[in-house]
C-alpha cells in the first residue's frame, strides 16, 4: 500500500496527514486537530484526547473503536505510531469537543445533512448545485454541459448493470476498468496517477474530447449489454471491454488525424486555464 505522508495546514497550524491510495482517503492526526480546537499546547491535546477517547469507548462510540494508528513524522523528525481519523470519523470526534472553532464544522455537517435530504426529495437540486458549483470553479458551459451529460449517461450504465444482475459496486469498479482501459489503454487508479489525482474525481479532470470519449464508451457499452442481454459478470465483462474498444476506436482515429494525444496530463486547475 502505497501511503504519502504530508502537513496540511489548519488555522495556521500543522495538522499531520497520511494519503492511503488504495482506500482514497486522507488520515488525519487526531491530537493535531484537537491542538487548533482547545487552544493548548501538543502535551495538553494528548492528554485531552486521552481522556476523550476513554469517554467514548465508556459510551459505546464506535467512531473510537474504528480509529486507525499510523506512522507519522513526531517532533523529533522520527516516525511514530499516531491516533489517525479519516474525514467522516474526524467529523464526528470534532463534535464531541466544546470549541467554538467546532462549531463551523458543526453547522457545516448540520447544512450536508439538509442538503442530502432535500436531494432526495428533488434531485434536480443535485443538478443545480453541481452547476453552480462548475461555474465557480470556473469552467466553460461547454464543459459543464458535457459534465452533466456524463452524469446522466453512467447513471443510465449502472442503471443497466443492476437490472442484469449487477449490484455489487466492487463488481461496478472492475467493469468501469474495462471500459477505461479499453478506450483510454489506463486503468482509473492509472489514469489518475497520470494526472497526479488522489481523491478528486477523474471526471472533474477531463478535458473536451476525453469526457465525450468516455461518454461514447459508456454509451456504447450500455446499448450492447441491452441489445446482448448478458446473464453472467464475465459476459458483462466482455461487453464493458467492446464498448470501451468503441471510443478507443475513435481516440486513435483522433490521435492520427491531429498527430497529439487525446489523454492530457492535466488537472482541472490547468483545464480552467484553458484546455
Amino acid at each position: 500500500m502505497d501511503k504519502k505522508i504530508g502537513i496540511k495546514l489548519f488555522d495556521d497550524k500543522n495538522i499531520r496527514v497520511k494519503w492511503d491510495d488504495k482506500k482514497e482517503e486522507w488520515y488525519f492526526s487526531i491530537v493535531d486537530v484537537i491542538v487548533v480546537l482547545i487552544d493548548k499546547d501538543f502535551q495538553d491535546a494528548r492528554k485531552y484526547w486521552n481522556k476523550l477517547s476513554q469517554r467514548l469507548r465508556e459510551e459505546g462510540n464506535e467512531t473510537v473503536t474504528n480509529c486507525h494508528r499510523l506512522k507519522l513524522f513526531a517532533q523529533d523528525g522520527k516516525l511514530r505510531m499516531t491516533d489517525v481519523a479519516d474525514t467522516e470519523q474526524l467529523l464526528r470526534i470534532i463534535q464531541s469537543i466544546p470549541s467554538k472553532k467546532a462549531e463551523p464544522f458543526k453547522l457545516w455537517l448540520a447544512m450536508v445533512g439538509k442538503e442530502r435530504i432535500d436531494e432526495i426529495e428533488d434531485p434536480e437540486i443535485t443538478i443545480n448545485r453541481a452547476l453552480k458549483t462548475y461555474k465557480r470553479k470556473g469552467y466553460s458551459n461547454e464543459w459543464i454541459n458535457q459534465r452533466l451529460k456524463s452524469i446522466e449517461i453512467r447513471k443510465e450504465l449502472t442503471d443497466e448493470w443492476q437490472r442484469v444482475g449487477i449490484d455489487n459496486p466492487g463488481n461496478f469498479a472492475i467493469l468501469t476498468n474495462e471500459i477505461s482501459k479499453a478506450w483510454s489503454g489506463k486503468t482509473v487508479k492509472e489514469y489518475k496517477e497520470f494526472k497526479n489525482l488522489k481523491k478528486e474525481n477523474l471526471r472533474d479532470n477531463m478535458g473536451n474530447v476525453e469526457l465525450i470519449l468516455n461518454m461514447l464508451a459508456e454509451v456504447s457499452t450500455k446499448e450492447i449489454s441491452e441489445s446482448e442481454n448478458p446473464d453472467s459478470f464475465n459476459q458483462s465483462k466482455e461487453i464493458a471491454k467492446g464498448g470501451g474498444q468503441i471510443a478507443g476506436n475513435a481516440r486513435k482515429e483522433i490521435e492520427k488525424r491531429t498527430k497529439k494525444s487525446v489523454i492530457i496530463n492535466k488537472n482541472n486547475l490547468q483545464l480552467v486555464g484553458g484546455y
